[in-house]
């Protein structure tokens, strides 16, 4: 078994023998650092979450770093990685809602080549995601905005029932690429925690497009927008619970953005 950061596959194992060999892949050169690539911004799927928070990156990626200081403590953030992260396709994941309202793609090498594809055809399930045997993930790819944006602001927010080390009870995060004038070119916006798989939300995203600054202050997300969404009852909070935090941060963060 491939081994990234660790920090799943041990606290799963804990009482519980390992599941037979594993291969620590985390100092790979091929699979670590941040780079422009192809015209977009390419992450090695072994760079640390500690990483990414030192790295110089535009406003574009502040939701990415906003997610990483939420992924565990300090500890956990120096050893967990982001295709660790992905890979281990916890509905409740920190990163997956960024990736989704980046529109990343998610990079995959094996001996018969490289592939890439959309992050919401790889991650499948709870524990579920498209790799073939003998693939690896190498990166994640995020491409570059369209040739009319000239500026992009990101942003990330998480509830949960303390506000550190905690798994959320929802987590939402969006991606605006605007015009000089501010205007909304293009939206991403997507949320965790309330499906068997984090979701993309596109008729919120559709609303928000054409927008001015003024405009998506006045924003009010609707029940309609949320329909994609399919939150359980569980020990953390009701559905209803859910629903109710998530229209409420989606809020938050859009009047942050518009500011």
């Amino acid at each position: 078994m491939p081994l990234a950061g660790g920090t799943d596959l041990y606290a799963a194992a804990v009482g519980k023998p390992l599941p037979g060999p594993l291969v620590y892949l985390a100092r790979l050169p091929e699979l670590r650092g941040i780079e422009a690539r192809d015209g977009g911004t390419w992450f090695g799927a072994a760079t640390t979450w500690s990483e990414l928070i030192a790295a110089p990156l535009s406003p574009r990626f502040d939701a990415l770093k906003q997610a990483a200081r939420e992924v565990g403590g300090a500890q956990v953030q120096n050893a967990g990685t982001l295709g660790g992260n992905l890979c281990n396709a916890s509905p409740a994941a920190d990163g997956t809602p960024v990736w989704l309202a980046l529109q990343a793609q998610v990079e995959l090498a094996s001996l018969a080549g490289q592939r890439r594809l959309p992050l919401a055809q790889f991650v499948l399930g709870p524990r579920r995601v498209t790799l073939q045997p003998g693939e690896l993930v190498r990166g994640l790819w995020v491409p570059p905005m369209s040739e009319h944006a000239t500026q992009a602001r990101s942003a990330f927010s998480k509830l949960g029932s303390r506000r550190y080390l905690v798994i959320a009870i929802s987590s939402v995060a969006a991606h605006l690429a605007l015009n000089a004038q501010g205007q909304v070119l293009d939206a991403g916006v997507a949320v965790g925690s309330c499906s068997a798989v984090p979701q993309r939300l596109p008729a919120l995203e559709a609303a928000l497009r054409g927008l001015s600054p003024q405009a998506l202050a006045a924003v009010e997300v609707q029940p309609q927008h949320l329909a994609p969404l399919s939150p359980i009852d569980d020990v953390r909070a009701s559905a209803a619970y859910r629903l109710d935090a998530t229209r409420h941060l989606l809020q938050r963060l859009l009047r942050g953005l518009a500011a």
